[in-house]
């Protein structure tokens, strides 16, 4: 019996795998971002209940950090190999299992180790996300959308956390800021079994670089809790140095093991085309802005203005308006104004907002005055820049490495933030520490050096993007 085709069925067929998808990536997105800022504002409760330390509390944040921002290469990749569908699946079930596991955990070990199981599974999650989008829509308007779309819900995601955490927290109690993942999670695998199984790569199974692997990940986990040590122990210390001085170790002998490889994790001629360069440059240096101005807008708002978590929360929503706008903004412009000179635009914008925050943190600030007019300001400039960011950072890259090659952005974006964090903490403390002033002046004072030093990070971006970045919206075609 003959099979007639039907072109418009196969047609409507891949419309809903194509929605599918995109809901399944854009929940990936949403939980990933919502995981880096919920848990922030329960600190102090979940040190309370389980008995933390002094020292050991910040591991909750930590180790998640160090096992999302270590293994983002490795995960990448391992999607380009296994394929893109599986990873995901795989990364949905190991980081709701272990959130699930987070919301139950008697010890501050057993939390600890549910964070750091969780930063495994995001660091599968996020660079396959980025990958699925850039290799199932095609260069041009589509792809500008789903970009968008990926650049608001990643900020939707950020502030949501906030407000939720703190009103899961006064509410219902810390646990609910662990176990808010999981029904996310069931709902993305539900709708991920659903997605069109994996097609085996074109010519001989590529292998795993296990040597490369194994070198990134220990090198940027190294780089990571040297980073996050030298909050506490200053950057001058002993162990800080000397781990940061392996972490460096470790990372050019992953480059020399690359250059030799014949299948490496990251080839390292991706590098060579500018516009990828700029676009993870420039991630780096936006996400260094950005953390810090989450962090220090949260510490400004509840420790100089009083507020507590819940209402710190809802001032953020201002930050996930503006990127929404951006973001329409992008889409609507990137053919016609160009990567380049849309990524100077925002990261310009992004860098006066910063700067106003720099300008209007005082101790006898308001929401209306210090806090709604910057935000609203850097977030559109923010907005702006994940349309072509995307774009740019897929350029001259072939399906086959789409997952390197968001490996490598999503690794740009958590390194860059956990040190830019890390460096504007220490700014800040010692600005506190010699401001002679009250105790409320001195805190407003070294948070608007930090956040008005994040503003000059997002200058020199602004700058990067006109040197390395194309205008050519179509840079980026894969």
């Amino acid at each position: 019996m003959t099979t007639i085709a039907n072109p418009a069925a196969e047609r409507a067929s891949s419309s809903r795998a194509t929605r599918m998808l995109l809901v399944v990536v854009l929940t990936v997105q949403f939980t990933v971002a919502l995981d880096m800022s919920v848990v922030n504002v329960a600190l102090p409760d979940i040190g309370a209940d389980l008995g933390f330390s002094a020292e050991g509390l910040p591991w909750v944040v930590n180790a998640y950090a160090l096992t999302f921002g270590g293994l983002m290469m490795l995960g990448g990749r391992i999607g380009d190999i296994v394929g893109r569908r599986r990873t995901l699946v795989a990364g949905l079930t190991v980081f709701g299992l272990a959130g699930l596991f987070g919301g139950f955990a008697p010890t501050p070990g057993a939390l600890i180790a549910a964070r750091a199981v969780q930063g495994i599974g995001a660091a599968a999650l996020a660079p396959v996300a980025f990958a699925l989008i850039t290799v199932t829509f095609p260069a041009g308007p589509a792809r500008s959308r789903a970009l968008g779309l990926w650049g608001a819900t990643a900020a939707a995601g950020g502030a949501f956390g906030v407000l939720i955490g703190g009103l899961l927290t006064q509410s219902v109690g810390w646990e609910a800021v662990m176990l808010i993942n999981v029904p996310i999670v069931v709902f993305a695998l539900l709708v991920a079994r659903r997605l069109p199984a994996d097609q085996p790569a074109a010519g001989s199974a590529p292998g795993l670089d296990l040597a490369g692997a194994l070198l990134v990940t220990t090198g940027a986990t190294a780089l990571v809790l040297g980073v996050v040590r030298a909050e506490r122990q200053g950057w001058g210390s002993g162990t800080t140095l000397g781990t940061l001085a392996v972490a460096a170790a470790l990372l050019v002998a992953f480059v020399l093991v690359e250059l030799r490889t014949a299948e490496p994790l990251l080839r390292m001629r991706l590098l060579t085309h500018r516009p990828v360069l700029g676009a993870n440059l420039f991630m780096m240096l936006l996400f260094s802005g950005q953390f810090a101005a989450f962090y220090f807008t949260s510490l400004y708002l509840q420790q100089v203005l009083g507020y507590g978590p819940a209402a710190a929360g809802v001032a953020f929503l201002p930050f996930s308006i503006g990127i929404a706008i951006g973001s329409v903004i992008a889409t609507k412009t990137v053919a016609r104004v160009g990567l380049g000179p849309l990524l100077a635009l925002g990261g310009a914008l992004t860098a006066v907002g910063f700067g106003w925050f720099g300008l209007a943190f005082d101790a006898d600030g308001t929401f209306l005055r210090s806090i709604l007019g910057p935000s609203m300001v850097a977030s559109i400039g923010a907005g702006l820049c994940f349309v072509p960011l995307g774009t740019a950072a897929m350029s001259g890259v072939a399906p086959h490495e789409a997952g390197m090659a968001g490996g490598l952005i999503n690794s740009s974006r958590q390194i860059g933030g956990s040190i830019g964090l890390a460096g504007l903490v220490t700014l800040s403390a010692s600005v506190i520490a010699d401001d002679g002033g009250d105790r409320a002046h001195a805190l407003a004072h070294g948070y608007a050096v930090a956040i008005g030093a994040a503003g000059g990070l997002l200058a020199v971006a602004a700058v990067l993007a006109l040197l390395l970045v194309p205008a050519g919206p179509r840079a980026g075609g894969g």
